[in-house]
């Protein structure tokens, strides 16, 4: 009972610094929208931000694997806080130069603290029970996608009644706020990292090295990979959505089809949380993204936008289970003091994968026929679970 009621203290801790992450990324486009007066400046500068605190989430979560979070996480907070603050106050400013928010962005974006993957490490150590980790994960899941919601949301009340670089200043309050709740946290006292981990026997071919954690891991890049190819599909469905919209001459659908896709990802995520499976991890990974990139590509061929929103609703139940399962898998791989990177890496692949498949669609489209631009953004999902079940399959009992 007092494990648990530790790993519901750090849960709210931890939601309550990530509920800023979900509100960071409006106002800030927004702030600097306002100061620049050019949506060029303010897409630029967001997306440094993003980059930057996607591609360095590893080596973040790293320090605090091998130091501990009560000695990480405060002054990564602190800075972080700090320069969302000056950008808050530098956005406060008409004409500022674009290149002094630039280098704040890139700065602030390099200092995010990694909320999600300390919490889902300190969960590993307090629920011991595979099945109960299940539900844990799943829960995350599905609170994450209401962060994502209602971030912005509080964003749009919060400029009704202050400017937009308001949004900065609340955001770093709430991270300093919760990375302090999360580390006052008793949970986090028998943190045990790389400096005053125990030496053991080299670990298996399915384990990840406290070194380098993914050069002995299959399993984890399995994990890695999948994620990455989930974040593709997530982040060109959101375009192929508008896209879709646009050609119908039904702008309202948009905003249907993503409430759709988030409640289908919520539902989805409760019941796997709440199903004991007796499948492998790893083969429930494969199959849950085959059947999210199969329902993508199908969604493609929607007669009317009110079959989309179906299909997305459809789609949606296998993106937290399938999210919720890499990051098992990236719990199993990995070691007592690699965990956090390990969690990481998988938090950076849907990142990451989001984002070059916006990019990448927003190429696609128009040049080819919008079915064609759904089975191509369904296409690295389903490879990527075709693979991971030909190796699931290869594996033997003993190392399954």
């Amino acid at each position: 009972m007092l494990r648990i009621r530790y790993a519901c203290r750090t849960f709210g801790a931890a939601l309550l610094g990530r509920l800023s992450y979900g509100m960071v990324s409006l106002s800030l486009v927004l702030a600097v929208k306002e100061a620049s007066g050019s949506y060029a400046v303010s897409g630029t500068v967001m997306a440094l931000f993003g980059l930057t605190s996607v591609f360095l989430s590893p080596a973040r979560a790293g320090l605090v694997d091998r130091y501990g979070p009560r000695r990480v996480l405060p002054p990564m907070a602190a800075v972080y806080a700090l320069l969302l603050t000056v950008l808050a106050f530098a956005t406060s400013w008409p004409g500022v130069s674009g290149i002094l928010l630039g280098v704040l962005a890139v700065s602030a974006g390099a200092c995010t603290p990694p909320l999600g993957p300390v919490m889902r490490t300190l969960w590993s150590g307090l629920v011991p029970d595979r099945r109960l980790l299940q539900r844990a994960y799943s829960l995350d899941a599905v609170a994450e996608e209401l962060l994502f919601v209602t971030g912005p949301l509080l964003v749009g009340l919060l400029v009704q009644v202050a400017a937009p670089s308001a949004g900065l200043a609340v955001s770093a309050a709430l991270v300093l706020t919760g990375s302090l709740a999360l580390i006052s946290s008793p949970a986090v006292r028998g943190w045990i990292g790389a400096e005053k981990a125990p030496a053991g026997p080299a670990p298996s071919e399915g384990l990840v090295s406290d070194v380098q954690p993914l050069r002995g891991g299959p399993g984890l890049r399995q994990a890695i990979v999948v994620a990455a190819a989930v974040g593709m599909c997530l982040g060109a469905f959101d375009l192929l959505v508008i896209a879709f919209a646009d050609e119908h001459q039904y702008p309202e659908a948009v905003a249907w089809a993503l409430a759709a896709l988030s409640g289908g990802s919520a539902i989805g995520g409760l019941v796997y949380g709440a199903v004991h499976w007796r499948a492998p991890s790893r083969l429930r990974l494969a199959f849950l993204a085959a059947a999210m990139g199969l329902t993508l590509a199908m969604t493609g061929l929607s007669p009317h936008p009110y079959v989309l929103i179906g299909w997305a609703a459809l789609g949606g139940l296998f993106v937290a289970p399938a999210i919720t399962t890499a990051y098992l898998i990236a719990d199993e791989c990995a070691g007592p003091a690699t965990r956090t990177k390990a969690g990481a890496w998988v938090n950076t692949g849907v990142n990451a994968g989001s984002a070059g498949a916006t990019a990448a669609t927003g190429l696609l489209v128009g040049r080819f026929p919008l079915p064609l631009c759904f089975a191509l953004a369904a296409t690295p999902v389903v490879l990527s679970a075709a693979t991971a079940l030909h190796r699931s399959r290869r594996l033997t009992p003993e190392t399954a």
